[in-house]
């Protein structure tokens, strides 16, 4: 990995594969995929918060446990995460974020376009490095709704198949005829 004076990555390529890392340590199910994600204040290159699928307590994707995490860093609720963030906040996201949960929780995109209702407009650009596949949801419609919203989708490309490889480790494989 390239990294500046600061020790941090200063590329996407970098940051996608640092996110992949994450994703490495979530615990492998069948009903999830392992995600990683790292918020991102581009302007100053400083990375705010990281976080994996079910890093947290209960049900929790990675970009869920990245804010969740930056807004415990400084005594806050996810709810007030909006004002927080700093001017051009992206996150970095092995995968497409959750149109849709099964399991009552709030979609990632939902999250991620609640973050533009702070002083600063949120997050800005969301990097991914897939699609999410159809596997739990059916077709997955977050990446159109947060360009609707203006979010700048960015596919960082070249890491698709370890990408997959990780997300659905726990996911039972199928037989090759």
């Amino acid at each position: 990995m390239t990294e500046t004076r600061s020790g941090l990555p200063e590329s996407r390529e970098d940051y996608m594969r640092l996110a992949l890392e994450l994703a490495k340590q979530s615990p492998p199910k069948p009903t999830n995929f392992c995600v990683g994600a790292i918020l991102v204040d581009e302007a100053e290159n400083k990375i705010l918060s990281t976080g994996y699928t079910l890093e947290l307590p209960g049900n929790t994707h990675a970009e869920q446990c990245c804010l969740q995490k930056f807004a415990a860093q400084h005594g806050k609720s996810e709810e007030d995460v909006a004002d927080l963030l700093p001017k051009g906040t992206v996150i970095y996201t092995t995968m497409e974020p959750c149109g849709k949960r099964l399991s009552g929780n709030s979609p990632c995109i939902d999250r991620i376009l609640k973050t533009r209702n702070g002083s600063y407009g949120g997050i800005q650009t969301v990097y991914l490095g897939v699609s999410e596949p159809e596997t739990f949801v059916g077709q997955n419609t977050g990446r159109a709704r947060l360009e609707a919203a203006g979010i700048q989708c960015v596919h960082v490309s070249g890491f698709e198949q370890e990408i997959l490889e990780v997300a659905t480790a726990g996911h039972p494989q199928k037989e090759e005829a």
